[in-house]
């Protein structure tokens, strides 16, 4: 039993930690994303983390894990990785990092919806009504944070938010929907090797449509290391976390992992690029807080 709670608390700080990781990658996209373009940026982000976890395969001997798997693991890759990060990096050019932040906090509802319809999974009443609550912290953030220009004139529609928040809302479904293919079909290979297999596959899917998209200008310093940094820790190393979380607490918990990611993203915004945080944003992150606990059954177990 103690050993049950160990493993319990373990994957909460995991969960926090992977939450302020995938706050910054907001930030970062909207950085870089505006200098190499969304679908370059989601290559480079994809191929720098397929890099770094090749490495991490090598030095863990884990190579032979992703042997027989690459079906599984395209769909996945495609999913996860290729379609929601040039999603989000397109979106990222109109919408600030808290507001996209927001939009990805819609995750767990797809997740649970896809969850319920595909693999016939139970939720409890507790978790149902986290997902409530959770969904009450999204609204209140969205009301104050979210603004829509639906004047289709010429110089409107380049800054039209519709678009580019239905582009940031597609993503979270695609994450409920791999998050459970991951369960159904990948759930005995490790973390590590589905998080590389992952970035590689997305990676050969997006280059040769980068190639298309390369920019004729050289991007600044802080595009690159925008880049850099999204592709290593907030790709990377935040797989490798996810995966395991997956494994540990099933698809619908470990996607829970959204809702807290636009109180970091709103943060993280606020300090580096000058995004105001309203009382509306700490109100809804304190709701948030509370319907992740519950979704993820800390309180129940308290």
């Amino acid at each position: 039993m103690k050993t049950l709670s160990t493993l319990h608390h373990k994957a909460s700080i995991e969960l926090l930690l992977l939450a302020a990781i995938w706050g910054a990658s907001f930030m970062f996209m909207r950085v870089g994303s505006p200098e190499f373009g969304p679908i370059v940026f989601a290559t480079l982000r994809a191929g720098i983390a397929a890099i770094f976890l090749i490495i991490c395969l090598v030095l863990f001997k884990e190579t032979k894990a992703l042997k027989g798997r690459w079906r599984d693991i395209f769909v996945v890759g495609a999913l996860n990785t290729a379609i929601p990060f040039t999603l989000f990096s397109f979106a990222t050019l109109t919408l600030t990092a808290g507001t996209a932040s927001v939009l990805n906090a819609t995750a767990p509802m797809f997740s649970a919806i896809v969850a319920y319809i595909w693999l016939k999974d139970k939720l409890s009443l507790s978790a149902m009504f986290g997902l409530v609550i959770g969904f009450i912290g999204v609204y209140l953030l969205v009301s104050d944070n979210l603004h829509f220009d639906i004047e289709f004139t010429d110089k409107s529609v380049e800054n039209n938010a519709l678009l580019p928040t239905l582009a940031a809302m597609l993503a979270p479904l695609c994450y409920g929907i791999s998050a459970n293919y991951t369960k159904k079909n990948l759930s005995t290979i490790k973390p590590l090797a589905l998080a590389a297999g992952s970035q590689i596959a997305a990676t050969a899917m997006l280059l040769p449509l980068s190639l298309f998209f390369i920019p004729e200008t050289l991007p600044s310093s802080n595009a690159l290391w925008s880049v850099l940094l999204i592709g290593v820790i907030c790709t990377g190393v935040a797989y490798i976390l996810f995966f395991r979380l997956i494994a540990q607490l099933g698809p619908a918990k470990a996607i829970s992992v959204t809702y807290l990611i636009p109180a970091f993203g709103i943060l993280w915004g606020a300090l580096f690029l000058g995004e105001t945080i309203s009382l509306m944003m700490l109100l809804g992150g304190g709701i948030i807080l509370l319907g992740v606990a519950l979704t993820t059954g800390v309180l129940r177990r308290k």
